[in-house]
């Protein structure tokens, strides 16, 4: 399947449509490691992933916006995310990564810079404490919601479900990452997996349809159809597409030894972009996928 087709469902769209100001909402930029420094607590290191290769590739696939995700192997510093995004100018946002040390006239200057959220990682260092996380999201939440941004987390389905009630109860939007890291070849019935609809159907909660390699073992990911197409369902405004790209390659809680590269998964993001219009049922709920609902959630 090559860049200009992919399979529609009902009324959806023929084609890798380039619906004007698609976006790409979860890639990460990383530098080589000598003009930005890793962070000591990293669980892996990267190997370098341009701006110039990522701006080649969503030629290909259509994409004209992104927003750049600070990576964990950064920690808090997020100068090669902001550069990235300072280059984009108007075509980019970010989500950064703040601990105690940032200052409140730091997050201005990000919020100048691009910045419309925070994430808050708990996957990748394998941090599953329903309360740890509770207490990082609120405090993060604090921080950030007289900028109005929102609050991103990357954790799985049994921590979110712990944490049912706090998910609408922020004060800001919550961005949940990969389908919450719902297990595909467990279905739509698996524990959590309802709770995590009904949060999307309240319109407080998105919820990522990217990196479907994090939750199906099997060829072209084809389990994860049936929860995407679950996630659209409960609510075709709060659902968002990402490629993940360059496609870390360390799998949640598992670190990696530090002084050699981990590489990247290798991925068709070309088929990435059609499977988003498979998940889509009409050529609608695609835009709004790939167009309308990044331009709210990140005020493009």
């Amino acid at each position: 399947m090559n860049a200009t087709t992919a399979t529609p469902r009902g009324d959806g769209p023929t084609a890798l449509v380039r619906f004007a100001g698609a976006c790409d909402c979860h890639v990460h930029v990383f530098d080589d490691g000598t003009r930005y420094p890793w962070d000591s607590a990293r669980t892996y290191t990267p190997a370098a992933a341009t701006l110039d290769e990522l701006l080649a590739l969503h030629a290909r696939i259509g994409v004209d916006r992104m927003v750049i995700v600070q990576p964990s192997a950064y920690g808090a510093d997020n100068r090669c995310t902001l550069d990235a995004v300072a280059r984009l100018g108007k075509a980019g946002r970010a989500v950064a990564v703040i601990d105690e040390s940032t200052s409140d006239e730091a997050l201005r200057a990000m919020h100048a810079a691009g910045v419309r959220g925070v994430r808050v990682n708990l996957e990748t260092t394998g941090q599953h404490d329903p309360e740890h996380a509770r207490e990082r999201l609120f405090w993060a939440a604090k921080r950030v919601a007289g900028l109005g941004w929102h609050v991103q987390t990357f954790t799985n389905l049994k921590t979110l479900a712990a944490l049912a009630d706090a998910l609408t109860a922020l004060p800001v939007t919550l961005v949940v990452d990969h389908f919450g890291r719902a297990q595909a070849e467990q279905g739509i019935a698996q524990p959590g997996f309802a709770m995590l609809c009904e949060a999307v159907a309240s319109g407080r909660v998105y919820v990522k349809l990217s990196a479907p390699y994090r939750i199906s073992r099997l060829a072209d990911y084809t389990d994860a159809v049936e929860l995407a197409r679950a996630l659209i369902a409960a609510n075709p405004d709060r659902v968002l597409w990402g490629s993940d790209w360059p496609h870390p390659g360390t799998a949640a809680g598992m670190p990696k030894p530090l002084d050699e590269i981990t590489p990247f998964r290798a991925e068709d993001d070309e088929r990435a972009m059609a499977r988003c219009l498979e998940w889509a049922a009409t050529s609608a709920q695609a835009r709004k996928l790939l167009v309308d609902n990044p331009a709210r959630l990140y005020e493009f």
